[in-house]
């Protein structure tokens, strides 16, 4: 693994436990057991780590969605479930809020770039989904977008109720959700 993967793993693993402003270049250095110096070869300013963080975890997030739909036993699930399955699974797999969830949370303290950066997650899964709501069920685009966006909503207040209640099993409850 590169230095750049490393200080993206901590940083997002910084980020998701406490926070886009509760860490600073020294801290990460530290973790990753670098000089500070060497995280702005990587990263110029914070602003410019957030924004790789969020893109990188966009991309990676797409891509599980991209990955379960093309599945055979996924080839005729609801989109819904399936967007739903991969919040699901990145919460009981780390126990963590999504990324871009603590972030717009965040949203008025953070810096323009990373603000904008983080909506484009929202837009992009909602588009994703939106796109496949509209093939599958026959809506317009116009209802298949407000059903994504109701859908986006439902996940990310699941992931807070279940994070600030400290149980994950309500995420389950909340969203009708399998435990399996």
């Amino acid at each position: 693994m590169s230095v750049k993967e490393q200080l993206l793993d901590v940083a997002e693993a910084m980020v998701r436990e406490g926070g886009y402003n509760n860490f600073s270049f020294r801290d990460l250095a530290d973790k990753v057991g670098i000089k500070s110096a060497s995280v702005h070869y990587h990263f110029k300013t914070k602003p410019d780590l957030g924004v790789e963080l969020v893109r990188r975890y966009t991309a990676r997030f797409l891509q599980t969605l991209d990955t379960a739909a093309s599945t055979p036993e996924q080839a005729d699930a609801a989109p819904q479930a399936i967007v739903q399955r991969g919040f699901r699974d990145a919460l009981h797999s780390s126990g963590m809020m999504c990324l871009c969830g603590l972030l717009a949370a965040e949203g008025d303290g953070l810096p323009p770039e990373v603000r904008q950066a983080t909506r484009a997650f929202f837009e992009g899964t909602q588009q994703w989904l939106a796109e496949r709501i509209a093939q599958q069920s026959g809506t317009t685009p116009e209802q298949a977008a407000q059903q994504a966006l109701r859908q986006m909503a439902m996940l990310e207040g699941a992931m807070l109720m279940a994070k600030i209640h400290d149980d994950l099993r309500l995420f389950d409850q909340i969203t009708g959700s399998d435990a399996g």
